[in-house]
């Protein structure tokens, strides 16, 4: 099954009378609250250093949005001073935990070693920053929570490029699929993870995601499973890339089992929008939401605007097999 592009893509696209935001607005988290859609979109407003910051948008049908004239969120720590990137929203227990990639150095130097950051918000208006989560060895990206405790436990996705095992630090190898895959670990506090018992959950499969796959929105729960859109990098016999979306299902009671994967992408590069932009071939799914039955994809179209593609929930469990 596929997602539908919206007639309107793109939704969000740079605003030449904003300087933080002149540039590029992609890959926005998404959430639903007090009945309005929102988003929390990077924005970029200069190319020399190009550090993101992060503007907020909203709307009452999740297709015209509203932005705001001034960013939400500007990098006020140390450990942000390089940018904050890429964020998701993950609503939990009555609150918006926002996860957002940190760069150790600046993003034209390649930005490593990554880091996950973790915001706090209760109204999108005031803003508690609780810290870096990962270790900087892992140079992880991508971190997404799950909406609910699972058992005792909060669930984390990420995808570390490194990875720690017994006790050795390691960098991925030439033709290996070290950091290119998502993992799953747990916490009991949210801040504190066990990275001693996080284990693989998905890795390459597919033609179309031989190079790389990492989470994109938090997942969403249903009577089936755990609905989890992630990306799938294809790096093609001429090293370039194509970034497209994929769906996972995972067991309820125990998120390590996949029950079903796609074998081909939901989504991938086709408007021009998505084949031409600051990186070429991308479609990066960021930002889910379910509403009346109707599942609102919002994703970052070539590292330039922000788009949208719509499906039924339940058709897209029915097409699960």
């Amino acid at each position: 099954m596929s997602f539908i592009r919206h007639p309107k893509n793109p939704i969000l696209t740079p605003e030449p009378s904003h300087d933080w935001e002149d540039g590029a607005v992609f890959n926005p988290g998404a959430t639903l609250y007090k009945g309005k859609f929102y988003v929390l979109y990077r924005a970029i407003g200069e190319y020399e250093q190009y550090v993101s910051s992060v503007g907020l948008a909203e709307s009452s049908d999740g297709v015209n949005f509203t932005r705001k004239a001034y960013p939400a969120l500007v990098p006020e720590e140390t450990y942000e001073k390089y940018g904050i990137e890429d964020l998701r929203i993950n609503s939990l227990e009555g609150s918006f935990y926002l996860t957002h990639t940190v760069l150790g150095c600046p993003a034209t130097q390649g930005g490593e070693p990554h880091q996950i950051g973790l915001i706090k918000t209760y109204n999108f208006m005031e803003f508690k920053r609780l810290g870096v989560i990962t270790p900087e060895v892992f140079c992880s990206r991508n971190g997404v929570l799950f909406p609910e405790k699972v058992g005792d436990n909060y669930v984390l996705l990420h995808r570390p490029l490194y990875l720690m095992q017994k006790g050795d630090f390691y960098p991925r190898k030439h033709g290996s699929l070290e950091g290119q895959q998502i993992w799953i670990c747990y916490s009991k506090n949210l801040l504190e993870w066990d990275w001693t018992t996080q284990s693989l959950l998905l890795e390459p499969a597919f033609w179309w995601e031989n190079y790389k796959v990492g989470a994109g929105p938090p997942p969403i729960k249903t009577q089936k499973g755990w609905l989890l859109i992630y990306h799938g990098v294809q790096e093609t016999r001429q090293k370039s890339h194509i970034y497209r979306a994929g769906l996972a299902l995972l067991d309820l009671n125990d998120p390590k089992k996949v029950l079903f994967r796609s074998k081909e992408p939901i989504l991938q590069p086709e408007k021009k929008y998505e084949l031409v932009g600051d990186t070429p071939n991308v479609v990066f799914p960021t930002g889910l939401v379910e509403k009346e039955g109707v599942l609102y994809l919002y994703y970052g179209a070539a590292d330039k605007t922000v788009c949208l593609a719509t499906a039924s929930l339940q058709e897209t469990l029915s097409s699960l097999c």
